[in-house]
């Protein structure tokens, strides 16, 4: 045997009808990506010369997802050796390992993969390695026999007894099998059992029959939580966000309220980062080092550069890109745009399809007026611009490098380098107007 082949076949063509929805159970997302995808990549950093994963029909979804990764189809759903049989056409005959994984079952880590891999491949060379675990509460779990020669059996549930559905030692459904005896084994898998499926688990016995070895190593519950409820995907979401603050704490953030920053699975923090309460990392956000990022901000599709500070409260929507030591203040959206190194955004904004340049200073309630109904247009503010507070710039429009824009104004015209640019209403004063407008009126109440 080549001891050192791995092929995987994943099981993922369950219905998930406690989900109640029209979405494949394993398309559900965990931090911003399927769960199938989380899967997918645990195997694929094993190296494994061939993944198949088994999809149900009509589930075009998840055979794309995991493209370009083969996929085999289970028509009719009788069980999971009948899944793994399946797969049969598109692996053929392996002389190497196989690993039989869930796609409902995205937590498992690849340590607690390659210790089944070191068992199947030790000394022994089981011709089966089941991964089992220890739950609080065992429920209707399959239970494992084991003795002192290793793993006896796998007892399903409905049809154990009553000193079998006792034990604590259940079933994952996980296992490492040898590729050699694979397909000899699901051959002979019977369906005679209560709920009338072929049980990928007979194929302990069987191996046990043939005169092989089995074994099983032991997995911590956590990852081996099954998603088939929305309950079940909301508790898979908080380990997997659990597990994301850590790797962001580790690797030198520092998050003041951890249980209140969610991440999505490709968030990249720099070193230094300071992150407080009540942020969400959308997909694709990329962080520097140095940064500030106060509460109840919201990213998504952006880059930040270092010694950034943001928020509280503001949003960085997709193609936002913050260069070195920018300001990004309370209640500012920045949508499809750069602010360059040192400029400061910092009150009641919308930057969208626009440049602030460098040292730029955009004042509070400022917005740049991208949209026309039709097209989306681009504002260009200069270097060392300052842009007073309410100012409307009506795209597309240029307003050259260290230019005032007057507060208040709706600027439609590019405003050369250095000059001002008012556009306003011109301030009317009537003296006394408004004593004697008080006057009239108490006088009118006083008749009525």
């Amino acid at each position: 045997m080549s001891s050192h082949r791995l092929a995987v076949i994943v099981l993922a063509a369950g219905q998930g009808t406690r989900m109640k929805s029209d979405l494949p159970k394993v398309m559900h997302p965990l931090a911003g990506r399927p769960m199938i995808r989380h899967l997918i990549e645990t195997v694929q950093g094993l190296s494994p010369e061939k993944v198949v994963v088994v999809v149900g029909p009509g589930m075009d979804c998840v055979a794309e997802e995991v493209a370009p990764l083969t996929t085999a189809v289970q028509s009719d759903r009788l069980g999971t050796g009948h899944a793994v049989a399946q797969a049969k056409a598109a692996l053929g005959e392996f002389d190497g390992d196989v690993l039989v994984v869930f796609g409902d079952t995205p937590l498992i880590t690849r340590d607690t993969l390659k210790r089944m891999l070191a068992e199947r491949r030790g000394p022994k060379q089981p011709a089966v390695v089941v991964l089992g675990f220890k739950p609080a509460d065992p429920g209707h779990y399959g239970r494992l026999v084991v003795g002192a020669e290793g793993l006896k059996a796998i007892i399903e549930w409905k049809d154990g007894n009553a000193e079998q559905r006792a034990i604590p030692l259940c079933n994952s459904g996980v296992m490492a099998i040898d590729g050699r005896r694979l397909w000899r084994l699901v051959e002979r898998l019977s369906n005679d059992n209560a709920k009338g499926e072929y049980y990928l688990t007979d194929v302990v016995a069987l191996a046990r029959g043939d005169g092989a070895s089995c074994s099983f190593v032991l997995g911590e519950p956590e990852e081996l939580l099954g998603v088939n409820s929305r309950v079940e995907l909301a508790g898979a979401e908080a380990i997997v966000q659990r597990r994301l603050r850590l790797v962001a704490m580790d690797n030198g953030a520092t998050l003041i309220e951890p249980d209140t920053v969610w991440f999505s699975w490709d968030t990249k923090l720099g070193r230094d980062v300071v992150v407080w309460p009540n942020v969400v990392f959308g997909k694709k956000v990329q962080v520097g080092d140095g940064v500030t990022i106060k509460g109840f901000c919201h990213f998504e599709g952006c880059t930040i550069g270092d010694g950034v500070e943001i928020g509280p409260f503001a949003r960085l929507r997709p193609g936002a890109e913050i260069e070195d030591d920018a300001h990004i203040g309370n209640f500012v959206e920045v949508k499809k745009a750069k602010v360059e190194k040192g400029a400061k955004v910092n009150h009641l904004a919308y930057i969208g399809d626009a440049r602030v340049g460098a040292g730029a200073n955009v004042g509070a309630g400022t917005i740049t007026c991208n949209y026309d109904g039709f097209d989306k247009s681009f504002t260009d503010i200069g270097a060392g611009a300052f842009i007073g507070s309410n100012s409307s710039l009506v795209a597309p429009i240029t307003v050259g490098d260290g230019a005032i824009v007057g507060a208040g104004s709706v600027v439609t015209r590019d405003v050369t380098p250095g000059a001002l640019a008012v556009a306003r209403g011109n301030q009317m004063e009537l003296a006394g107007w408004a004593d004697r407008f008080r006057e009239r009126k108490k006088a009118e109440k006083a008749k009525s």
